[in-house]
């Protein structure tokens, strides 16, 4: 007997679902309501990939054998440090007859799912991997449950492309969510030139937001973000210093944010947002190297009313929404194809 939420997957400790496991079964038999898909590539999430590459001081064999390593002992890609994963393409080879995901044998799709839930067996040794990008080549299987989540990758982009996108299609969906219950709101989006960080903007100006600006650490990201135009005005500030990063906000909008979207992978950035946060605005955290902890003691520690959101990677209809800002955006186009040319 299977279960949609992937219960009947979970080794150990029983009870919990598959994120919460420390070990998943990866039987590649599919259950009834499971499908089963031929890894081609793995997009590791930024915090998770940020985590390694600086352990292992660049070290990209070190990186690879973590990763290895991780895989084998959880049956799922679950960093331990960072709690996060990442996402997956491949091609479904294997579907079971009460699956409701709508997929057939041969679909070439991307999971819109954690990798952390996801049980996962690699058999090629990452060999074609040089452990210094987030995206991986591989070859091995995934499982899907009935309660997963999965995109058919589309015609008309690269399918690295695509999966970069996917990777974090939740960002622009929960972005434009809530500015839309703003009156002329102005919104900062710290990390503005990342994946994330680009979407959202993308996402806060088609939603109506009324001024926008991108923080960056560096001068570069800085004169990339210009040259896309996404935001009306870039600032350099360290998101980790509360009161730099609060007063370059402060600059480039005129006032605090009504809405703050954090979208940096490094830890630390929690205070710096809440600062740049208007009273009875919205700080959402799409970072999973965001302390929760720390947000809410701070905001409480900062008397400082406003709502806080987790980046909720799903919404109804994240991942068109993500595409079509990619095709309708060139500013968004351009910055995702010069990371995947960096990369």
């Amino acid at each position: 007997m299977t279960s949609p939420v992937g219960l009947h997957r979970v080794l150990e400790p029983s009870g919990v679902l598959p994120q919460a496991a420390l070990r998943l079964s990866t039987d590649p038999a599919v259950g009834a309501d499971e499908v089963r898909i031929a890894i081609e590539k793995l997009n590791l999430d930024a915090a998770s990939f940020r985590q390694l590459f600086t352990k292992h001081g660049g070290d990209g064999d070190k990186v690879r054998a973590e990763v290895l390593d991780i895989v084998e002992s959880r049956g799922k890609m679950h960093n331990p440090v960072t709690g996060s994963g990442g996402m997956l393409i491949g091609t479904v080879d294997a579907v079971g007859p009460d699956s409701p995901l709508g997929l057939k044998p041969g679909d070439r799709v991307a999971t819109l799912v954690s990798l952390t839930l996801t049980p996962l067996n690699i058999i090629d040794g990452l060999d074609r991997w040089d452990g210094l990008s987030e995206q991986v080549p591989a070859v091995g299987y995934a499982i899907l449950f009935g309660r997963s989540i999965a995109a058919k990758l589309p015609d008309d982009l690269d399918p690295e492309l695509a999966l970069a996108v996917f990777d974090v299609c939740g960002a622009p969906a929960l972005t434009e969510r809530v500015v839309k219950k703003y009156e002329n709101p102005t919104v900062a989006v710290i990390g503005g030139a990342g994946k994330s960080g680009s979407l959202a903007l993308a996402a806060a100006r088609r939603a109506g937001a009324v001024r926008t600006a991108g923080i960056v650490p560096v001068e570069a990201e800085r004169e990339r973000l210009v040259a896309a135009g996404l935001a009306d005005v870039v600032a350099l500030a360290d998101a980790r210093d509360p009161v730099a990063l609060s007063a370059a906000v402060e600059a480039a909008l005129g006032r605090r944010a009504d809405v703050t979207v954090v979208c940096v992978d490094v830890p630390g950035c929690e205070h710096g947002a809440i600062l740049s946060t208007a009273d009875g605005g919205t700080v959402i955290f799409f970072s999973m190297a965001t302390s929760f902890a720390a947000a809410a003691l701070g905001a409480e520690g900062l008397a400082a009313d406003v709502t806080m959101l987790i980046g909720n990677g799903y919404a109804p209809g994240h991942a068109e929404l993500a595409l079509d800002l990619l095709r309708e955006v060139p500013g968004v186009r351009t910055l995702f194809e010069a990371r995947l040319a960096a990369d």
